[in-house]
């Protein structure tokens, strides 16, 4: 078997150390089976090491397994770390080593999938400087960066009071308004797999504020009633032109500048969801009282369709709750949405049905980015090969994908239906 005899091994154990990888977890995942003289951990030291050389075929399974790409083992050094842009998290807990690993490779995937939405817009013309990125500051103010948003989404603050429809409802029509101002939207919270997930304790969402492909990424593992509040406090990172990953942020911890903006833009999402007006009276419950405290959320919540703890967020802010009782109202919450999550995982397995794999893949991928493949593609302009690379699917589902998303505004598509 021809073997890739000219790669750096060095590279093979930076990588796996990267991907947050053990020797004995990495050499599993490859496919290495040991032997009466070697364990498999010990045949992958091996490799890393430069004694032996891997096969062509095993070191692209060890590129798929690492997240790079094979060209990168052939390389004289470590390519240099891909920025995260700022890093606005100021997580009460460390992340592992594999979880951070899985967000890096996540993040570079983001990022050039981005770069080739630009260019394709750059090339067809359809390029433009949009005004609103970068257009605020702190100094703006927290409502005048939510006047800002709301004057660009053509959304109309004072009439958002008992909102129609649900909570789900809220975030798709905030994302139709946000894409189509220009700002491509995507529910991502894996590699590809379910396999493969990344916790929204991790990361909640990522903005990345280009001024001609503005990129908003929202983690889907996190609940559907979070949505909103996460699209709106990464629009406001858009309006302030900072590119980064976002995540939770204590109220005690160090106010650092990044913890800092996180929780500027915490409260424009705050404030645009829930505004003042929907505080017009006072609390009629002690801050301290967490039964009574628990019941005015959930009411709150159910009036405006947002999330419960978006509710306990602004009410905190307003001093209208205790630390302590905050704490605990977030930890409870965080504790229910993980056993929500659980439940569903289990009722999946049992379900047959649900929505095809081409519906929640257009959803997840967004009405804009959909759409500017398929225009693409259907001109000529992008192949299908480059377009699944911009859409992060194998190349054989961009057709039926396109099909799908031209069948749903409209075209009749042969053999297909409506889900």
């Amino acid at each position: 078997m021809e073997r890739a005899a000219n790669i750096n091994p060095e590279l093979l154990a930076w990588a796996r150390k990267a991907a947050g990888m053990s020797l004995e977890d990495a050499a599993s995942k490859i496919g290495i089976q040991p032997s009466a003289a070697s364990s498999a951990a010990e045949k992958l030291q091996a490799l890393e090491s430069g004694e032996r050389f891997p096969t062509r075929n095993q070191l692209a399974k060890i590129a798929s397994v690492y997240r790079r790409p094979v060209v990168t083992f052939y390389l004289a050094q470590p390519p240099a770390q891909a920025s995260r842009g700022e890093d606005f998290r100021t997580l009460p807990f460390d992340v592992p080593p594999r979880e951070s690993a899985k967000l890096d490779a996540l993040l570079r995937d983001i990022r050039a999938r981005q770069e080739m939405v630009r260019s394709i817009l750059e090339d067809d013309d359809e390029a433009g400087q949009l005004e609103f990125v970068g257009s605020a500051t702190i100094q703006t103010g927290v409502q005048g960066v939510v006047d800002s948003i709301a004057a660009k989404l053509d959304v109309r603050l004072d009439t958002l009071g008992r909102r129609n429809g649900t909570a789900d409802d809220l975030f798709k029509d905030l994302r139709s308004r946000s894409e189509a101002v220009g700002i491509f939207v995507l529910l991502v919270g894996d590699l590809g797999s379910h396999h493969h997930t990344i916790s929204e304790r991790v990361f909640r969402g990522f903005a990345i504020a280009d001024r001609v492909a503005p990129f908003v990424v929202i983690n889907d593992q996190d609940a559907k009633a979070a949505r909103a509040f996460t699209l709106l406090h990464e629009l406001a990172h858009i309006w302030l032109g900072q590119t980064g990953v976002s995540g939770m942020v204590g109220e005690d911890q160090a106010k650092t500048p990044q913890a800092a903006i996180e929780l500027f833009c915490n409260d424009v999402a705050g404030r645009f969801l829930l505004p003042d007006s929907a505080f017009a009276s006072s609390p009629d419950f002690d801050p301290a009282d967490l039964p009574r405290i628990m019941t005015a959320v959930a009411r709150m919540a159910e009036a405006w369709r947002v999330s419960e703890p978006m509710v306990a967020h602004r009410m905190r802010r307003m001093n209208w709750i205790s630390g302590p009782a905050y704490r605990e109202l977030a930890s409870n919450y965080a504790a229910r949405w993980q056993s929500q999550k659980a439940r569903a995982k289990d009722d999946a397995k049992e379900s047959e049905g649900g929505p095809s794999y081409y519906t929640v893949k257009q959803f997840k991928l967004g009405a804009a980015l959909v759409g500017l493949v398929q225009r693409s593609v259907r001109d000529n302009i992008l192949s299908h090969t480059k377009a699944a690379k911009v859409l992060g699917v194998n190349p054989g589902v961009v057709e039926p994908l396109i099909k799908r998303y031209e069948f749903v505004r409209g075209a009749t598509v042969p053999g297909l239906e409506r889900d």
